[in-house]
């Protein structure tokens, strides 16, 4: 297989954008546990303290996809680097795990998506539990 230059750069505005999705994502979870963590100091609720344990899963699997994406820019970096110098075989075994690196970013990213509801789960099941 043969690689091209351009195909690694096809990677750049998609990472580009996982990222500025990625970084927002970070930055309204981090005001929000700041939030509830102020809330709870001066409650000491269950429910607070169970949206903070669901907010800390989702920073980490952010963390996870942020690291996946650097890496995968990198390896893009390399891949286009090695296409330039001629090393063929360099640039698609780093092109390959530049491509996994950023199915594994999906991957996290899905995830979040879908235990991002357990904040909100948490705050239904406690409105059932009082109508009870």
């Amino acid at each position: 297989m043969t690689l091209e230059v351009s195909t690694p750069a096809l990677l750049f505005p998609a990472i580009s954008l996982l990222f500025l999705s990625f970084t927002n994502r970070f930055l309204h979870l981090s005001a929000l546990i700041r939030q509830l963590h102020k809330d709870w100091l001066e409650k000491k609720d269950d429910l607070l303290r169970a949206q903070i344990d669901n907010l800390r899963r989702r920073l980490t699997l952010i963390r996870a996809m942020q690291l996946f994406g650097a890496f995968s820019l990198t390896l893009c970096v390399v891949a286009m680097v090695a296409v330039i110098g001629g090393m063929q075989a360099l640039a698609v075994p780093s092109f390959t795990v530049a491509l996994l690196l950023m199915g594994c970013s999906l991957v996290c990213l899905c995830y979040e998506v879908w235990i991002s509801g357990g904040a909100l789960r948490i705050l239904l099941n406690s409105v059932e539990e009082r109508k009870e």
